[in-house]
């Protein structure tokens, strides 16, 4: 049977990670502190809407990874990746497939760079979040994963991971555009949500024109990589009027907890990108980065 690893157990590794066990897969998942206590001792659980569910999941810390995985999912924060991508090196091998679904649009560099295995790019849409030690909140029906490759046989291992579990999924063979049209999204509302300290319906309602215009600045630098998602700037607009009026982004959580943000991934690429005029990122971005450096978050 195919191993696969899940490297990361918050709102998106957890619910994957899940949802594979529950499908019977051979899935570990790596995570850490009392929340991976918790998944080891009582299983892990899964709070969507009205429904709630639990399963038993291999769950242990990275330091006790043993034997080769054929799969490697990684779901930790951007700052994480390359460290994560090292400490399993030595338990992937050429034929392993790595996927990060990690925020941000290099992520596949990253991992070829730590590593010799076949690498997919992807992202994922999901709203999910650690409500306590053991327990994954998903709100909402958002949820889709998009991977691709030139290595179409490692692209369709992976879709057969996500077919088992009744997950939706879709290939794509633009993965480039794939990625910026996540990014987009998450890059705007994250700096934004974070700097207003409100919830994306709450900016799509209270700063619509800031929002329209920091989304405009995010595809300009798209633009000049060579791809073109200009129309993306007012379906991010849809999507985020039709969210739950409490949804977040990852970074304004971590903000409000006081704990380390993905500032230079979402934020500080597009605020620095060279070549480009990103005044409204560049503007938030200051703010964010003083705000986390008081509070040691970076």
């Amino acid at each position: 049977m195919m191993r696969v690893a899940v490297v990361g157990l918050g709102g998106v590794g957890g619910y994957l990670a899940a949802s594979f066990a529950k499908a019977g897969i051979d899935v570990t998942g790596f995570g850490r502190g009392e929340h991976l206590e918790v998944i080891q001792r009582e299983g892990i659980t899964i709070v969507e809407d009205e429904e709630q569910w639990s399963v038993e999941l291999n769950a242990r810390a990275l330091r006790e990874a043993g034997g080769i995985y054929d799969v490697v999912l990684f779901c930790v924060k951007s700052y994480d990746l390359q460290e994560s991508c090292e400490a399993l090196r030595e338990h992937t091998n050429e034929q392993s497939i790595l996927l990060s679904f990690s925020n941000g649009v290099n992520n596949g560099e990253i991992l070829r760079e730590c590593s010799r295995s076949r690498v997919l790019d992807g992202a994922i849409y999901i709203l999910s979040h650690i409500e306590k030690a053991g327990v994954i909140r998903k709100k909402g029906k958002v949820f889709a994963a998009v991977f691709g490759s030139e290595d179409k046989e490692a692209v369709e291992v992976v879709a057969s991971l996500f077919e088992q579990a009744g997950l939706r999924y879709k290939t794509s063979d633009n993965i480039d555009e794939a990625l910026w049209k996540k990014y987009i999204f998450i890059a705007a509302f994250a700096s934004l949500t974070s700097y207003y300290d409100k919830s994306i319906k709450q900016i799509y309602e209270e700063h619509q024109e800031e929002a329209k215009e920091l989304l405009r600045e995010i595809a300009a630098v798209a633009k000049k990589q060579g791809v073109d998602i200009e129309a993306e700037v007012q379906k991010a607009l849809d999507t985020a009027s039709k969210l739950p009026q409490d949804a977040s982004t990852s970074m304004h959580l971590d903000f409000q907890k006081n704990k380390k943000v993905e500032l230079e991934s979402l934020s500080g690429f597009i605020a620095k990108k060279e070549g480009v005029d990103t005044p409204l990122m560049e503007e938030i971005y200051t703010a964010l980065y003083k705000k986390a450096l008081a509070k040691e978050q970076i």
